[in-house]
């Protein structure tokens, strides 16, 4: 199956022209599965993580951003959150530009759709706030030192690819273009978020091949735990697989369902291991998805993310595996340590 493998590149290991680094106690679901939600202020018209997720229907495809290549019900109102008073899309936890089309304004956030160049801005700025309060919502920048918690830095199709990634230099993300858009699927806005989270955590995390292999991992975790939460959260409807990443941005560039740009349960472990990212990447994020069964995710998301402010810019499985047991000790002590050592034990990490 072809697969997409340029999300990330990581740091001190292939030459580039750009130095980069690319791609629970559930709330109680609302009371209608499309409904917008109740709130007062702003809204932005968004898709419910995405459109193969929300209706399950395996069989759509791109057709050149066409606004009726995806079903009305895959959209829905959505509040935009911590927003300043520009009339942009501009707030507390992220700042939206985009390269291609006029800026979106806040006042017409409702009515964009997909063949809009506006509507991936409202995307970008809705998934990115909500990965924000996801982590706020765990304790992160309260109780918990904040992840990341400032105003992101976002721009829409600057890269003239299909193609999306953090970069250092700016510590800003960039979503391309090419198929489906990749700010069309919440599950890569949310990705790539997650490689500015550890970025932010620890500067410069990336810079050996099991290191760039647990960003990405962490980075396809995060995206189906906050599109989950805020399935749950509103009462959205998720009818594909949870372990399943980006299954609309995928469509696009590969040839059977269910489609995935990677899995969170492929069932590899260290012997697997290839020496490219994205790739032994899947070894560590079945750790997380199995810590996350062991635990719950709530408490598997606080163990896992306040693990991370322990780990080296260059760190190793192994070193990870166990600031996470260690981690988990701390916080709940030896059955939640021993329940994350399994996880990690069953990927035949050595030396944990």
């Amino acid at each position: 199956m072809p697969r997409r493998t340029t999300r990330r590149t990581p740091r001190g290991l292939l030459a580039t022209a750009i130095t980069t680094v690319a791609l629970a106690t559930l709330a109680a679901p609302a009371s209608a599965t499309t409904a917008p939600q109740a709130a007062v202020g702003p809204q932005g018209r968004i898709f419910m993580v995405n459109p193969v997720q929300s209706s399950g229907d395996q069989t759509l495809t791109d057709t050149k951003d066409s606004p009726t290549a995806v079903p009305a019900s895959a959209y829905t109102l959505a509040a935009l959150r911590n927003l300043d008073a520009s009339g942009g899309l501009s707030g507390k936890w992220v700042t939206v530009r985009s390269n291609t089309g006029g800026a979106a304004s806040v006042a017409d956030a409702g009515t964009y759709n997909r063949q809009d160049d506006q509507f991936e801005q409202v995307m970008a700025y809705f998934w990115v706030n909500e990965a924000q309060e996801y982590l706020q919502s765990l304790g992160f920048g309260s109780e918990l030192p904040g992840a990341n918690d400032r105003a992101q830095p976002v721009r829409i199709d600057q890269w003239g690819a299909d193609n999306s990634f953090f970069t250092d230099k700016k510590a800003e993300i960039r979503f391309g273009k090419g198929g489906v858009d990749d700010a069309e699927d919440a599950e890569v806005i949310v990705h790539e978020y997650g490689h500015a989270v550890h970025n932010a955590q620890v500067p410069g995390f990336g810079t050996s091949e099991e290191a760039g292999a647990i960003g990405e991992a962490w980075g396809d975790y995060l995206a189906a735990s906050v599109g989950a939460y805020a399935d749950a959260k509103y009462g959205w409807p998720h009818k594909t697989d949870l372990a399943c990443l980006a299954d609309w941005d995928s469509v696009s560039y590969t040839a059977t369902a269910p489609h995935c740009l990677r899995r969170l349960d492929t069932g590899k472990a260290y012997a697997d291991k290839v020496g490219e990212v994205h790739a032994d990447g899947e070894i560590w994020s079945q750790a997380l998805f199995d810590i996350r069964g062991a635990l719950g995710a709530r408490t598997a998301d606080r163990v896992i993310v306040d693990a991370q402010f322990g780990f080296a810019p260059d760190t190793s499985f192994k070193d990870a595996a166990l600031t996470t047991v260690a981690t988990a000790q701390k916080m709940y002590g030896k059955s939640a340590a021993d329940a994350v050592r399994k996880a990690f034990q069953a990927r035949g990490i050595p030396g944990v």
